[in-house]
């Protein structure tokens, strides 16, 4: 099986896309044509917040072994297990371990668990104030979404994105 999280627009929202171009599986930044009048061949930065919303959800953390079922092969960045900096921190999240995981009670918890742990980075560098994160499956339609609002400092909503994330059989719906 795999997972994959895809934005979700509500009706009458225009969803603005982030600094990313996103096939479903594979995601790679945006760069800026060679006309554009500021920085051209640059990468794009028009929407910094959301960009890295998606970069901390979609990019796989490494996790420690325990974490790991039986022939799971561990993802994220090698480079994160022994090359951080002291004030840095490993990006990415733990979403991909559910993507063998039926949608069992709980399954939501630890689904808002694992993204909370990805955005700690917004917090730890002060883009944002305040992080809520909520999930809820709907099983009949093998689906769990993820609603993300990040808060500036003056107290409102300064993202708001709901993702789904999807449970497909490797032979479905790729």
């Amino acid at each position: 099986m795999m997972l994959r999280i895809v934005p979700v627009g509500d009706d009458g929202e225009t969803y603005r896309a982030p600094d990313l171009v996103f096939d479903g599986v594979i995601a790679d930044l945006v760069v800026n044509g060679l006309d554009h009048a500021e920085a051209p061949g640059d990468f794009q930065a028009e929407q910094g917040l959301a960009t890295q919303v998606l970069i901390c959800l979609m990019t796989d953390a490494r996790v420690h072994e325990s974490e790991l079922r039986d022939g799971d092969e561990n993802r994220g960045w090698f480079g994160d297990g022994f090359d951080l900096a002291k004030d840095e921190t490993a990006i990415g999240s733990r979403l991909w371990l559910l993507r063998r995981s039926a949608l069992v009670d709980g399954i939501e918890q630890t689904a808002e668990d694992y993204a909370r742990a990805a955005l700690q980075p917004l917090l730890d560098q002060k883009a944002v104030s305040r992080i809520d994160v909520s999930a809820t499956a709907t099983r009949e339609k093998r689906r769990l979404d993820l609603s993300v609002s990040l808060y500036g400092r003056a107290g409102s909503v300064i993202y708001s994105q709901r993702f789904a994330l999807l449970w497909d059989q490797a032979s479905g719906l790729e």
